[in-house]
């Protein structure tokens, strides 16, 4: 760990470090936690930034200060007790920054660690409601940030962008594949126009964009011993987007009674119950900024994600392949039809979810 301990060297920490252990098993980034001896110096959590996904460290870093900064006044403004466990505090380097370069190129960064502090992986409706409730508060809170945010990953949930990908794929035909596929191409190309209504909007002036979280995922918020959410993290795709982004992207997981890359469709369908309870969370505390245009549309987002997902993987297996792992030839291909089927399957549910949204606003 002498590499670890040079690098935190270069972070304003308090304390003598310790140990450092590796922590969890993040896909993007690598997390060691940092004990420290006093009894009175907190903890940290030292993170390599993936700088292959997120190319732009000082747009990143800039994001997450900035909504970290603006929760924190909101919390103490609104007399909140136990502040430190309810936003993330990222600490500075010797540069200034939130983040140190190494030698060998490598960005990292510190933040203290919320002591006492859990996170779940477990999908039900009770978790999916802490959820909603979490994701629409954190929407909330930002809603008058005054920072201008940077997209940490330019056009990543713009659906005219992913069916250009998509058509870009088919003229090239780089693998061979499109004719076997013709079937899948059609299905989407029907619903094309319907799914990039998002865009028309918002170029029309009627839609907003606003700091979204875009990566809803339970295990992405804390909780507190007593089981009550403290605070959401995982702040790296923190951007500008559509609040369909953070609706639809949580329900395109957590409401598929199947795998994504289930090969039996028949365990493929969406889950109401998930649906309600996390719809009911949300509204509950994203109601108060929400514009009609952006309830009223809430199951076109939930149609929305898993038709981008499908389109993405069409795109990858039309091309060879060269974008996600897979574990066999036509995974791809097979993740293409579980997110078909979870569509439609969101389609049939529509009218009820319009019933419900309409319940809930009551």
């Amino acid at each position: 760990m002498n590499d670890l301990n040079s690098i935190i060297s270069h972070f304003s920490h308090e304390g003598t470090v310790g140990n450092v252990s590796p922590l969890g098993a993040g896909l993007i980034n690598d997390s060691y936690k940092v004990v420290t001896t006093e009894a009175d110096a907190p903890d940290y959590v030292l993170q390599r930034i993936n700088h292959v996904i997120f190319t732009d460290v000082d747009m990143l870093q800039a994001n997450i200060e900035a909504v970290t900064r603006h929760i924190r006044r909101k919390l103490e403004a609104g007399h909140e007790t136990d502040i430190d466990r309810k936003v993330l505090h990222f600490i500075a380097s010797e540069t200034g920054k939130t983040y140190w370069q190494a030698d060998d190129g490598n960005y990292w960064r510190m933040m203290v660690f919320i002591p006492r502090a859990k996170t779940y992986t477990t999908v039900n409706p009770e978790y999916s409601y802490y959820a909603g409730v979490a994701f629409g508060n954190f929407e909330a809170m930002l809603a008058d940030i005054p920072d201008a945010l940077g997209e940490t990953i330019p056009d990543f949930h713009n659906m005219e962008f992913r069916l250009k990908q998509l058509r870009d794929a088919v003229a090239v035909d780089a693998a061979g594949r499109v004719a076997e596929v013709r079937r899948y191409i059609d299905e989407i190309e029907r619903r094309a126009d319907a799914m990039c209504l998002a865009e028309r909007l918002h170029r029309n002036g009627e839609l907003p964009k606003r700091v979204c979280h875009c990566d809803t995922k339970v295990d992405n918020m804390m909780f507190d011993e007593q089981g009550r959410v403290l605070c959401v993290i995982d702040l790296d795709t923190v951007m500008p987007s559509f609040v369909f982004s953070d609706y639809g992207d949580f329900l395109r997981t957590a409401g598929n009674t199947g795998a994504e890359d289930d090969p039996d469709l028949d365990r493929v369908n969406f889950n109401m119950e998930i649906f309600r309870a996390f719809t009911r969370g949300y509204l509950e505390s994203a109601r108060s900024f929400l514009l009609p245009v952006e309830i009223e549309n809430l199951p076109y987002a939930a149609a929305l994600f898993p038709y981008m997902q499908c389109v993405r993987f069409l795109a990858d297996y039309i091309n060879g392949d060269t974008y996600y792992k897979i574990n066999y030839p036509e995974h791809n291909l097979v993740r293409t039809r579980a997110q078909l089927k979870l569509l439609q399957s969101v389609e049939q549910h529509q009218p009820e979810m319009r019933r419900f949204i309409t319940s809930c606003l009551q």
